[in-house]
């Protein structure tokens, strides 16, 4: 019985010693890296950085990001209907409508409550 695990411990220590030799390697090859002046310095699309990068945003940032996923991820139910639409019929036309209209309602719900004004 401990014979057949032999294979599996083999593929094991190869999955483990393939890294390891591969990043010692890499290591051995490469320059030796100088930590100091202008490498210390962050890079913003070749220009100086204006802020600190762990600055804050503020909380509609994440509201509207939040609304973007949630309509996004329900307008992907269109497309189903698109590829079956000839069979659907009348029935799935009433049906996406519904759907389309409930999504509106929302929209219009948000755009009351303020959650979609960035000021």
């Amino acid at each position: 019985m401990p014979e057949n695990y032999i294979p599996i411990l083999l593929f094991a220590g190869l999955a483990f010693l393939i890294p390891v030799v591969t990043l010692w390697i890499a290591k051995l090859v490469r320059p030796a890296m100088r930590d100091v002046g202008h490498r210390l310095k962050p890079y913003e699309c070749g220009i100086p950085p204006e802020g600190d990068a762990r600055g804050r945003f503020g909380v509609r940032f994440y509201v509207i990001a939040i609304l973007f996923v949630i309509f996004d991820v329900e307008t992907i139910f269109l497309f189903p209907w698109a590829v079956q639409y000839d069979e659907l019929g009348l029935f799935g036309l009433v049906e996406m409508l519904i759907f389309l209209g409930i999504l509106l309602i929302g929209y219009f719900w948000l755009y009351k409550k303020g959650a979609l004004d960035w000021v």
